[in-house]
């Protein structure tokens, strides 16, 4: 008899209860199978519950792998709530996500000491996992689907990173949607490279322990290591943003990869002369284009048969949610008119962290529920999108993007798009800088693609084949684009310096 699946403790219980043999993750060379996993969690679960109580934040600050696995199940095991911290964060801002979660307790090693507080912690709050010493907690302490089973913090680069409040059913219900959209089986393996403190990578983990799969950490982003463990590991699947496509389309071509499936992406647009040279380097691969926010996970996807004819599309809604496109009176739009995304489903987050006025503004009241249907909350993305007849959507920009160019509406999402499409760049952030006049003065920094294209080719592409109101006054080459904590291009870094330039108070 399987074992039911309540809580995401009960991901790992229900494995190594029906697998307790299959391996659970690949780690270098270290091969852990889900009873040794349950183990080592239970052991974890032992030590949180001796020093903290049910409902209380436990921090892991750890490399991707088996130790930060074990704390992460231990503290569910244990009724306690964790909370992921990325590893590359500096002192502040692990100290605000350490604070503003009132962290009880931080599973951690001694390289990492330097980037906490320790002054800030209760006494006894640091546990390093090379030391632990405990015998297992011998059950798991109740918790049901409504409780709260994490906080995602949204941003790790300022101060003011709000921690998104997730409940166990939240993350279950995106485990299993993204599980059987994948068709992920036990004889998967995900190579993990995305960071488990970004909702994108902790739900690539889940649900390929939803499916009893095998995880394969992976710590270099260098795009030949990344293909070089895909083909030594035999993965089957790989999740990443559109920067890592981007370092990775070449590399892609040098090794033959039978045993990869499929790749996903989400976190930003990818370039169609990107996703052309993905399908050139491996024409047998499922390319899953993807769409979703911290506040509610996975929102969309394109069905890898649809990528050919739509690559610049993010799909439609994922199984069991509904998307609907809303004008400012919240009225629903119609194909081809653009409105802002509104996220209907079980993946919808309970709000914010200790941040009520906040939750209230993204979290809201259906507009327009069903008949008969008790009132639900949604979540209003901030996001602008639009329909094609056939029901398919097209990201066009965030509601803080938009301005006016010669009088007409744009955003500068669309812009980077539209130069994305020439394929002369595989990536563009565009600026929309105070002008003398009364329209913008747009700034596109591009990384142009390695093929031999040239500034001179995107100038003339944009002359030629953008409408006036997207033509951008200048163009900034960039080698490469920097990125945030999650892997994702930083556009917000990309375009202060932009408008520095063109203010003059820094040189190119």
């Amino acid at each position: 008899m399987d074992t039911p699946t309540y809580t995401v403790a009960d991901l790992l219980t229900a494995n190594a209860d029906r697998t307790p043999d299959h391996t659970a993750v690949i780690d270098g060379p270290t091969r852990i199978s889900y009873a040794e996993l349950h183990d080592r969690a239970r052991r974890c679960a032992r030590l949180v519950a001796r020093r903290v109580g049910p409902g209380d934040r436990i921090a892991i600050l750890l490399p991707r792998g088996v130790d930060a696995l074990a704390a992460y199940f231990g503290a569910h095991l244990a009724g306690a709530v964790p909370v992921f911290v990325h590893e590359q964060l500096r002192p502040r801002q692990v100290g605000h996500i350490m604070a503003h979660a009132d962290a009880r307790l931080v599973f951690t090693t001694t390289r990492h000491h330097h980037l906490l507080d320790a002054e800030a912690l209760p006494g006894g709050a640091i546990v390093d996992v090379d030391t632990l010493r405990e015998s297992p907690l011998p059950t798991a302490v109740p918790r049901i689907g409504r409780d709260v089973a994490g906080l995602i913090y949204t941003s790790g680069s300022t101060g003011t990173a709000k921690g998104v409040t997730v409940s166990h059913d939240n993350l279950l219900a995106g485990a299993t949607i993204v599980r059987d959209y994948l068709h992920l089986n036990s004889r998967d393996r995900t190579l993990a490279v995305l960071p488990w403190s970004f909702d994108y990578g902790l739900n690539q983990v889940l649900a390929t322990f939803a499916a009893g799969a095998t995880v394969v950490t992976q710590r270099s982003l260098f795009g030949p290591d990344i293909c070089r463990a895909l083909a030594a590991t035999e993965a089957t699947g790989l999740a990443g943003v559109s920067s890592l496509w981007s370092a990775l389309a070449g590399p892609l071509g040098q090794l033959p990869l039978p045993a990869l499936r499929y790749i996903t992406n989400s976190g930003g647009p990818l370039a169609p002369a990107t996703i052309e040279q993905i399908r050139t380097a491996q024409r047998h691969l499922d390319i899953y284009l993807m769409y979703g926010l911290t506040e509610a996970f996975r929102s969309t996807y394109l069905d890898p048969a649809q990528v050919a004819d739509r690559p610049t599309s993010i799909g439609r809604a994922i199984p069991n949610t509904e998307i609907l496109v809303l004008d400012d009176g919240a009225r629903p739009c119609p194909p081809g008119v653009t409105g802002e995304l509104v996220h209907r489903g079980p993946t919808v987050a309970l709000g914010y962290w200790n941040d009520p006025d906040t939750t209230a503004t993204v979290f809201r009241p259906h507009p327009r529920p069903p008949v008969g249907v008790p009132a639900e909350t949604v979540v209003y993305s901030g996001d602008y999108v639009r329909a094609d007849a056939d029901g398919y959507l097209y990201y066009v920009g965030r509601r803080d993007e938009l301005f006016k160019s010669r009088g007409i509406r744009v955003t500068t999402t669309e812009i980077e798009t539209e130069i994305r499409a020439s394929g002369l760049a595989t990536e563009a952030v565009v600026a929309a800088v105070a002008g003398s006049g009364p329209d913008a003065h747009l700034i596109a920094a591009v990384t142009l693609n390695a093929n031999g294209a040239t500034l001179a080719d995107l100038r003339a592409y944009c002359q030629q084949d953008l409408p006036p109101h997207m033509q951008p006054h200048e163009i900034i080459v960039i080698d490469s684009m920097p990125t945030t904590s999650t892997g994702k291009t930083d556009r917000s870094a990309v375009r202060t310096h932009v408008s520095q330039l063109a203010s003059g108070s820094v040189q190119p």
